[in-house]
């Protein structure tokens, strides 16, 4: 036989094959979407029985638990529920446009009878239960006759699933086999024109099709492994060859897409796990130095190599100040006005190097022939600025995307919340340890404080002193000039004693006229110096109230300083003490502790 003619032949059977394999391989594509079809059709059937079968049990759940609890709520819930209730040929309608037979919607609609005929009984129960017959309304709602009733309902309901899931259970069976079937037969009819190809034709298309054939399969093998770094080769012919590369090519295209996709979704994971558990850590700050700690700790992982600070805002000095910082940034100041900064000016992001084009921050070092990309975030909480989040993009860094970007504006509300949470703490907590009418620690907040003052000097093995201080004949100033003159004494008093202390927070109101003085680190010679400081000071004070002078103000003075006077625990009663002989001794004075003795032996 001539070359042209088993060229020809092999030529014919080759496209005699190829037909037959692509009609198989459309048949078989054509089962698989029946058998979908069929799935998604059981699917929507299970959900829409699935609503009936709750209704027949939620009626009668809300109608026993009415009986048994007298709750009313149970009872409207019954009533809402009823009302809502449809005929049985609209409650079954939307299950026929699912799929269901006739056949099946006859048998359905038994167990929806039953159903209502259970209501009907529920109805009968509550009017009984209303009319103060609850004995026949539990024998109504709790007897053999309803539990039987119930399970008749739910066992329609059950064999109508049967019928469906048999049904479509053989359908998909069906398909599955059809579609098993024309695979079977694509398969043969690739196999037959592969052997014909390697064993006829080899010598002719051997560049045109071997070639091509071999190195689309390595492709496939790789990947079926998921393996989709390879690429697939490139054909510039318009055949079946090229329809079979660009199909490979979008299956590869889609594969990178989805583990894209995988990757973003691990990665928003992860980064929302991130977030959580930073979050989580700084509500278990107690202090914006422990808060500062948890942001310099965490930041760094949630936005790596982003060189950045942490500022707060300082009311009184009206500055944002540098709290922390992390990867060495050295753009931005430490500290600068907060119109120096536009996100803090606007509420908003600000990033002037981004996609587009904006003014850059005053508190940035800009360099106009080399910009530098950052990103200002404002801390926020209930509309009031706390601070700043800023970040430094290094030069070449990609461009963050707008998810990124999510992750940048969730990280600075929730250290916003827990700024405020903490100062929101410390205002709650100063407002329970201060005295409102002077200012000054209260008695509760002197404990902690003196704990801690003979803590530190017991360690350091300092001195720690004592002052209880009383206002002469404060009575006599209530009594003369009314209570509002003897606030005003108490509150030039608290000036007095805030004024006189080294550190904040050791002066404290001990209670009505009394006050208490701490002085760590005070020989006796400098506490009684201090002390007769203090009596200067009040009697030179000249108030006035109501347009009239008031007298002259003197205060007695228990001065003690342990241990030179006594043990750390004895420090108040000792002075305390000290301060009852300044007051029997004449007033306006200061009277020193007595040493204590030297124990015998």
């Amino acid at each position: 036989m001539r070359l042209a003619t088993i060229t020809n032949w092999a030529y014919g059977a080759t496209v005699v094959l190829t037909i037959v394999s692509s009609t198989t391989m459309i048949f078989a594509s054509n089962a698989q979407d029946h058998e979908r079809a069929a799935v998604e059709q059981r699917y929507l059937l299970d959900q829409a029985t699935a609503e009936l079968g709750n209704d027949i049990y939620a009626l009668s759940d809300r109608a026993r638990q009415f009986v048994n609890t007298d709750d009313p709520t149970y009872l409207a819930a019954y009533r809402s529920e009823v009302a809502a209730l449809k005929a049985v040929e609209d409650r079954i309608r939307h299950i026929g446009d699912a799929g269901a037979t006739a056949s099946e919607l006859d048998a359905l609609k038994k167990a929806i009878a039953l159903a209502d005929t259970l209501h009907d009984e529920q109805e009968a129960a509550l009017s009984s239960y209303e009319s103060g017959d609850t004995a026949a309304a539990r024998q109504i709602l709790f007897g053999a006759e309803y539990e039987r009733q119930l399970d008749r309902a739910e066992l329609e309901v059950q064999r109508f699933q049967d019928r469906l899931d048999s049904r479509i259970e053989a359908q998909v069976t069906d398909a599955t086999d059809i579609s098993q079937l024309w695979k079977r037969i694509s398969e043969v009819a690739l196999a037959l024109t592969a052997l014909l190809v390697l064993c006829v034709l080899y010598f002719v298309f051997k560049q045109r099709v071997l070639h091509p054939v071999v190195k689309l399969s390595d492709v496939v093998n790789r990947l079926a492994v998921q393996d989709y770094a390879a690429e697939p080769p490139e054909f510039s012919q318009i055949d079946e060859i090229g329809d079979m590369a660009q199909a490979i090519r979008i299956f590869r295209e889609n594969g990178l897409e989805r583990q894209r996709l995988e990757a973003e979704r691990d990665a928003d994971r992860t980064m929302r796990d991130l977030l959580s558990r930073m979050t989580q850590r700084m509500q278990g700050c107690d202090t914006l130095h422990d808060l500062q700690e948890v942001v310099q700790r965490f930041v760094p992982e949630i936005a790596p190599g982003l060189p950045g600070r942490l500022y707060l805002l300082d009311k009184q000095r009206n500055l944002v100040v540098e709290a922390g910082s992390w990867l060495g940034p050295v753009r931005s100041a430490g500290q600068f006005s907060p119109i120096s900064c536009w996100a803090l000016r606007r509420g908003l992001r600000h990033r002037p190097a981004g996609d587009n084009v904006d003014v850059p921050c005053d508190h940035i070092e800009w360099d106009a022939g080399a910009p530098v990309d950052s990103l200002c975030l404002p801390l926020t909480a209930q509309r009031e600025t706390l601070g700043l989040l800023y970040f430094e993009m290094p030069a070449g860094d990609a461009m963050r995307s707008a998810a990124q970007l999510i992750y940048f504006d969730m990280l600075a509300e929730n250290i916003g919340l827990a700024i405020a949470n903490l100062q929101l703490r410390d205002t709650l907590r100063e407002m329970a340890m201060a005295d409102s009418l002077t200012g000054l620690a209260n008695r509760r907040q002197l404990g902690h404080v003196l704990e801690t003052q003979i803590a530190q000097a017991e360690r350091l093995g300092e001195p720690l002193g004592c002052l209880m201080i009383d206002v002469d004949h404060f009575k006599r100033f209530n009594d003369v000039h009314g209570h509002e003159a003897g606030d005003a004494v108490l509150r030039a008093v608290g000036q007095v004693l805030a004024n006189v202390t080294r550190e904040a927070g050791l002066a404290f109101r001990y209670g009505g006229e009394e006050f208490l003085v701490l002085l760590p680190t005070l020989s006796p010679e400098q506490a009684e110096e201090r002390a007769q400081d203090i009596r200067a000071r009040i009697a030179a004070l000249e108030l006035g109230h109501g347009g009239k002078d008031l007298e002259p103000i003197s205060v007695s003075i228990g001065l003690a300083v342990a241990p030179v006077h006594c043990g750390f625990d004895r420090l108040v009663r000792t002075a305390d003490a000290a301060l009852l002989r300044a007051k029997a001794n004449g007033r306006d004075r200061v009277d020193v502790a007595q040493l204590r003795k030297a124990k015998a032996g």
